[in-house]
């Protein structure tokens, strides 16, 4: 890290570059405890940091270095190949990129054909490594529609683990949502990213998947992108990914 001290930016004017705040009311922040830089609380005016390393916070928010990458997010359709370009000739996530596709941009990790939601997107691929890097265990949310009544004691067998032709699947999580004699609702939070894990899984209890999406990834959720949307990833968003995979 950055000898602050003596070398960079002075504080106040890298959170005004980074649209936080005036330099005036960075200033008032400071003096008011609510920033820190590695880990330390900043309390003196005129602190010097080099925001491309240094780790800023405010409010304990982290604070993402200047975007020299594209970070973004798709709301992948159902039925949509998870490529750049399918020799097939079939319909993939290229086709709705719009002015991303100027960018250079790919897809961090992947979504099956059948399954719709999150998507990551960057041209950053330290950032994309990260994400997609098993050490980090980036959780996954999914919210699934299965066939049949799933019972409570299928409940206990998902929440405690399943083995699988590849080994045991542990999920994070696992909630009931509305039931019916032919079909459940249910939303899974897994670690891992093997291929057509949550499918496999219901499949080994008796309930297969009729829709599939996923619908955050770590602490970042989806929420009202619509299908076949793009957008940047919020200040918020990257600092929280950045965060949970310990860049």
């Amino acid at each position: 890290m950055t000898d602050a001290r003596s070398e960079g930016i002075r504080l106040q004017k890298v959170l005004a570059q980074a649209g936080i705040a005036s330099r005036r009311a960075a200033e008032i922040m400071i003096d008011e405890g609510r920033v820190e830089v590695n880990g330390h609380l900043v309390t003196e005016q005129g602190r010097r940091v080099d925001p491309e390393r240094d780790v800023i916070r405010i409010d304990g928010s982290r604070l993402p270095p200047p975007r020299r990458h594209v970070y973004a997010m798709m709301n992948k359709p159902r039925g949509i190949v998870c490529t750049m370009d399918d020799p097939e000739g079939r319909r993939t996530i290229t086709d709705f990129l719009g002015r991303y596709a100027r960018e250079r941009v790919y897809h961090v990790g992947r979504l099956d054909t059948d399954t719709e939601g999150m998507l990551l997107l960057t041209n950053d691929g330290d950032f994309a490594q990260a994400m997609t890097h098993p050490s980090y265990e980036l959780t996954k949310t999914y919210v699934a529609e299965v066939e049949g009544f799933l019972d409570n004691a299928t409940l206990k067998r998902l929440t405690k683990g399943v083995k699988l032709d590849d080994g045991w699947v542990n999920p994070d999580r696992v909630k009931l949502g509305p039931r019916t004699d032919t079909r459940t609702m249910v939303t899974i939070v897994l670690h891992e990213g093997r291929n057509r894990i949550v499918r496999r899984l219901f499949d080994a209890v008796g309930h297969p998947v009729r829709t599939l999406a996923r619908v955050q990834m770590g602490p970042v959720k989806m929420g009202q992108l619509r299908s076949g949307e793009v957008r940047d990833l919020t200040r918020e968003e990257l600092g929280s990914l950045l965060d949970a995979a310990g860049l």
